[in-house]
């Protein structure tokens, strides 16, 4: 499709149709979301990908949006690492005296806010105001919590994303202007509609541009199935999630923009995407509260639960980040507390103190671990993962235990098509790998070229490639090919 009208004094041109070809191979399933996260497409500026709309692709989208009079609207801000380049693609698409003058932004995530300051920079040196930045009102109380919680954010962004190197930022630009439920920006020729929804985070914010008939979904929209789950971080909510994704199909969408992925394009196809990732959080949700209600464990609930067949191979809703199993836990910690049902959970003894019981009871910590060796060759990879820890904990420094426990939770990285899985297994990996070799996490998780290019920070989520997970595997290691991501442009976020 092409655009022949002016916007201003810039003429809008012809829409980047390699882009558009490729989103479109993308959502038939021809095309993975590898060269989106790799940034093949982002290094001539933003992608035009309808009226008065730039597209800035990468880890995490920007959208930005040509008002007419009263300059550009961009939705989002990208992560620090790609700041500069996105400031010099809007100045670009904006052109002379057309500069951002707004900012929303669709959540507190690190790697969708952190692209303001180049803009707040050139306003200065102008002598002109800084863009306000637009956001509900609970982001300013994320990032003050992630200030008081930037040691533990550092850790769980290391062992999620193999990234040994992790500091957590602890300095942010708040928010100017904040909204609680609705908010209508008019902008020049562009009216912005910001509605407020707990999803991912409980701070989210989509956007729909009625004149444009476009919608920037944020992560409410992830080309993944939906963060809802994640192990390592706060309460989803994935009920109120599926709420705003049938509200937002209700719009009449013909182009979606999303927080991270291809743009989708076409009211059938906005629709038909919306649709299915609500269905999938709706069964989630009424199948864990059906089970709760009947008062079964979590153990029992979340073996039970199950997809709906055939939504995890849509193109938009592969497991590749987080997984449904993980939103039932969530579930199960919003609904119905920390508790298991577990009686011997509610006041345990030290995890160490057990393991040495059941170490001696079995006949030895190496015991253990060589029955969890068996179990593996078995295909038994869960029970194997509970031997092998059983055994370390029991043994911590027992290399031959070290070297099993490396081995298991290799292979169990190799075989996770979740980043939340691969990520915690790979450092459990390592961290045995450095036992048994005397080393350190960082050597072990960077022994293969793909383990150097996370650590560097080249991560992303939802990528399907060939690489190998192989930390702590060692000779013994071995792995299969592994779904999930590199890119030049990734981020550490979620």
């Amino acid at each position: 499709m092409t655009c022949t009208e002016t916007v201003g004094t810039e003429p809008l041109g012809t829409e980047a149709p390699g882009y558009l070809a490729y989103a479109d191979r993308v959502w038939t399933g021809e095309d993975t979301l590898m060269a989106h996260f790799e940034g093949s497409y982002a290094g001539e500026g933003l992608v035009r990908v309808g009226e008065r709309t730039g597209f800035f692709p990468a880890f995490a989208n920007v959208a930005v949006f040509d008002t007419g009079p009263e300059g550009l609207v961009m939705v989002d801000s990208g992560e620090a690492r790609t700041a500069d380049r996105l400031y010099a693609a809007v100045s670009a698409f904006g052109g002379s005296g057309r500069e951002v003058r707004t900012v929303v932004h669709t959540h507190g995530h690190i790697d969708h806010v952190f692209g303001v300051g180049p803009f707040d920079a050139a306003a200065r040196a102008r002598g002109t105001a800084t863009p306000e930045v637009v956001a509900h009102e609970a982001v300013a109380a994320r990032f003050d919590r992630y200030t008081a919680t930037a040691g533990y954010n550092s850790w769980i962004n290391r062992r999620q994303f193999g990234v040994p190197g992790i500091e957590w930022p602890t300095d942010y630009r708040y928010p100017d202007t904040t909204y609680r439920d609705r908010l209508t920006l008019r902008r020049g020729e562009l009216t912005f509609e910001l509605h407020h929804a707990r999803g991912e985070t409980d701070d989210a914010t989509y956007v729909w541009v009625p004149e444009l008939k476009t919608l920037c979904t944020g992560d409410l929209f992830i080309w993944n199935a939906p963060n809802a789950g994640n192990p390592q971080k706060a309460q989803r909510y994935p009920e109120d999630w599926a709420r705003a994704l049938r509200a937002m199909s209700a719009l009449g969408a013909e182009v979606l923009l999303p927080g991270h992925g291809v743009p989708t394009r076409g009211a059938g196809r906005v629709a038909t995407a919306l649709d299915d990732c609500a269905g999938l959080l709706e069964s989630l949700c009424t199948q864990t509260r059906e089970l709760m209600n009947a008062g079964l464990r979590l153990d029992e609930v979340i073996h039970r639960v199950q997809a709906p067949a055939g939504l995890l191979d849509k193109p938009y809703l592969h497991p590749a980040y987080d997984e449904p199993e993980f939103v039932v836990r969530n579930l199960w910690r919003l609904w119905g507390g920390w508790y298991d049902q577990n009686p011997a959970h509610l006041k345990p003894a030290p995890e160490r103190a057990l393991a040495a019981e059941l170490a001696d009871a079995a006949g030895g910590a190496p015991v253990l671990a060589r029955r969890a060796l068996r179990l593996l060759a078995g295909d038994e990879q869960r029970l194997a993962a509970h031997l092998a820890e059983t055994a370390a904990l029991a043994a911590p420094e027992d290399r031959e235990v070290a070297r099993i426990r490396a081995k298991v939770y290799a292979a169990r990285a190799a075989a996770e098509p979740s980043t939340m899985a691969r990520g915690i297994f790979s450092w459990a990996a390592a961290e045995s790998a450095a036992v048994a070799e005397g080393t350190d996490v960082a050597t072990e998780l960077t022994r293969t070229e793909e383990g150097r290019r996370r650590a560097a920070g080249a991560i992303s989520v939802g990528v399907v490639d060939e690489d190998a997970c192989s930390c702590g595997g060692g000779s013994e290691g071995g792995s299969e090919g592994e779904a999930g991501g590199a890119g030049r442009d990734g981020g550490t976020v979620r």
